[in-house]
C-alpha cells in the first residue's frame, strides 16, 4: 500500500552557536503542487532549496514553510555608560552649588537608570557555517511531512476499500434484484392494460410490449461497468503513483452508473438498493479529494 494523503504537519528545532531556528511545514488539499515560504531576510537559499526538495518529495497539495531564527545574545558583564554619568553629575553639581542638594552617594550613582549597562559579547554569525545545518533541517522536516502524509495515507487506504466493499456488496444485491426486473414490468403492464381494456384479448401484445420495456430497463451493463470501475478503484489504489485526480475521475464514474441505475429501476427495491449505493460512491469521492 503506497497511498499517500495531500495532509499533513511537520516540525524541526535546530541551532548552531548562538543561533537557533525552527521550521514548520504543513499542507493542505490541491489540485496541484503549490508551495509558499516565510523565512527571514537573508536566507533566501532556504526557499530555493525547499522548492526543489518539496518537488522531489510531492507531486500535488499546497504546502506552506515557515523559517524562523533567533539570535541569543551573550552576556559577558557589566559597563559603565559614562556619557549618561556626566550627564547626571553636572544636573548635581548645579543642584549643590544652589544649596538644593548634598553630595551624592556612590550607590546612589550607580542606581540611576541609564548608569549601568549590560555589556554583550559581539557575535559575529558565520553565514556560511549556518547554511549546511539549516538546509539539514530543511530536509528533515520535509520528511517529517512527508511521512505524516502517508500515515494519513494508510488510514485513507482502509477508508476507501471499505467503501469499495460497500459498493460491491450494493452491486451484488442490485444484481440479485435487476434479475425481478421483466417479471415486474410484465405485471404492471398487464395490470395497467386490464384497468384499460378488460374485455379484450392482449396477450400476444401484452408480451411484446413487456419485452421492450424490459430491454430499456435492463442494468446489466450499468452493473458491469460498476464491477469494472470497483476493479480499476483496487488498482489504482494500490499504485506507486499520484492517483488522485485519476480516483476523483473514476467516482465521478461511479456516481453516472449508479444515476441510471436508480432511473431504470422498475421497484422500490431496486430503487433503494441505488440509493444507498450513491450513498457510499458521495462517501468515497468526499475522501477521494483528499488522495494526492
Amino acid at each position: 500500500m503506497t497511498l499517500s494523503s495531500m495532509t499533513g504537519f511537520g516540525r524541526v528545532e535546530g541551532h548552531h552557536g548562538t543561533v537557533a531556528w525552527v521550521y514548520e511545514v504543513r499542507s493542505v488539499n490541491g489540485r496541484s503542487l503549490d508551495l509558499k515560504t516565510r523565512v527571514p531576510s537573508g536566507y533566501d537559499y532556504v526557499e530555493r532549496a525547499a522548492r526543489d526538495l518539496v518537488k522531489h518529495r510531492f507531486q500535488r497539495g499546497q504546502v506552506s514553510l515557515t523559517l524562523s531564527v533567533q539570535t541569543t545574545e551573550v552576556q559577558t558583564g557589566y559597563s559603565v555608560n559614562h556619557a549618561v554619568l556626566n550627564q547626571y553629575l553636572e544636573v548635581g553639581q548645579g543642584l549643590m552649588q544652589a544649596g538644593q542638594a548634598t553630595m551624592p552617594s556612590l550607590d546612589g550613582l550607580l542606581s540611576l537608570r541609564g548608569v549601568i549597562e549590560a555589556a554583550s559579547a559581539e557575535t559575529d554569525t558565520d553565514v556560511a557555517a549556518l547554511e549546511a545545518p539549516l538546509l539539514a533541517d530543511l530536509g528533515a522536516v520535509l520528511e517529517h511531512l512527508k511521512t505524516a502524509r502517508q500515515d494519513e495515507g494508510r488510514a485513507l487506504y482502509d477508508l476507501l476499500t471499505q467503501h469499495l466493499s460497500a459498493m460491491t456488496d450494493a452491486v451484488d444485491r442490485a444484481e440479485a434484484l435487476a434479475a425481478q426486473q421483466t417479471e415486474v414490468i410484465r405485471e404492471r403492464f398487464t395490470r395497467r392494460l386490464n384497468e384499460l381494456l378488460p374485455d379484450a384479448d392482449l396477450q400476444e401484445r401484452i408480451l411484446q410490449e413487456a419485452a421492450v420495456m424490459a430491454v430499456k430497463a435492463d442494468v446489466r451493463e450499468e452493473l458491469d461497468r460498476l464491477r469494472t470501475h470497483i476493479a480499476s478503484a483496487h488498482t489504482l489504489l494500490s499504485d506507486s503513483q499520484s492517483q488522485g485526480r485519476k480516483l476523483d475521475f473514476l467516482s465521478q464514474e461511479f456516481m453516472r452508473e449508479a444515476n441510471t441505475l436508480c432511473s431504470k429501476a422498475a421497484f422500490s427495491d431496486l430503487t433503494k438498493v441505488g440509493l444507498e449505493l450513491k450513498s457510499v460512491i458521495d462517501q468515497f469521492r468526499e475522501q477521494v479529494q483528499n488522495v494526492e
